[in-house]
């Protein structure tokens, strides 16, 4: 019988508390190394369940293949969000912004499993910093195609008490001034959003979807579901946003 593994990674203190990165083996998984992320002791992330992860870009970029597209990531975690999106040939240029730099460390330094995938296409680039603040800030000419968003695990449960302040109509309408006409914003969440959220979506946005993704979780050996929800089409106004 093969002896089970487990190493940790990387370590690091870090403004959102304890970040470990770990590689180990799983009996429900013969053969295969999983990589998980965890904050405070709390499971992040892992690369045995990354179907929703993946969704979110496939589903935010279907259909869009008329023109170049400039596409904005917020939260780079294992990579697999960024790596579906590079799977769609008219993404022309594609920008990760991650706040912790560690996280960026374990890409560059091909730590994680899709490492090579991102840091060998010279299409993606990684950049440290507050997604929040990016959206809040970007000047005119700082406009995408679409804006893929995974940091927080729900539209009403953040990672940081100040991210609360996206999740509003003014929020949302800073977001969108960041949107080229006809763009997309898509976002990822553990949870079914509520319904008042989705009413916040559709004060900025002409039409909004919800779509529940399920999947095998072999961490728990049932199906499971997370999901993304698409924003299209910016009402007029809505791009004029507070800054």
């Amino acid at each position: 019988m093969m002896a089970l593994l487990f190493e940790e990674l990387d370590y690091q203190k870090t403004s959102l508390g304890e970040l470990v990165l770990r590689r180990r083996s799983c009996p429900a998984l013969p053969g295969e190394l999983v990589y998980e992320v965890t904050i405070d002791g709390e499971m992040l992330m892992s690369s045995t369940v990354n179907a929703s992860e993946r969704a979110l870009a496939r589903l935010a970029l279907e259909g869009r293949d008329d023109r170049p597209l400039n596409v904005l990531v917020g939260g780079l975690g294992l990579g697999y969000t960024a790596a579906e999106a590079l799977e769609h040939p008219n993404v022309q240029r594609l920008v990760v912004i991650e706040l912790l730099t560690p996280v960026i460390a374990w890409h560059r330094d091909r730590l994680v499993p899709m490492a090579e995938t991102l840091m060998d296409d010279r299409r993606c680039f990684l950049v440290a910093g507050d997604f929040f603040e990016h959206v809040g800030q970007a000047a005119p000419e700082q406009q995408y195609d679409a804006i893929l968003l995974d940091i927080d695990h729900s539209p009403n449960s953040w990672l940081q008490t100040r991210h609360g302040d996206f999740y509003s109509t003014t929020g949302l309408r800073g977001l969108a001034g960041c949107l080229r006409p006809g763009g997309v914003f898509a976002l990822w969440s553990a949870w079914k959003p509520a319904g008042e959220f989705l009413d916040l979506l559709g004060a900025v946005f002409r039409s909004t979807e919800n779509h529940e993704v399920t999947f095998f979780n072999p961490h728990v050996n049932k199906m499971d579901s997370n999901w993304v929800v698409i924003a299209e089409d910016v009402l007029d106004g809505c791009q004029a946003a507070e800054r």
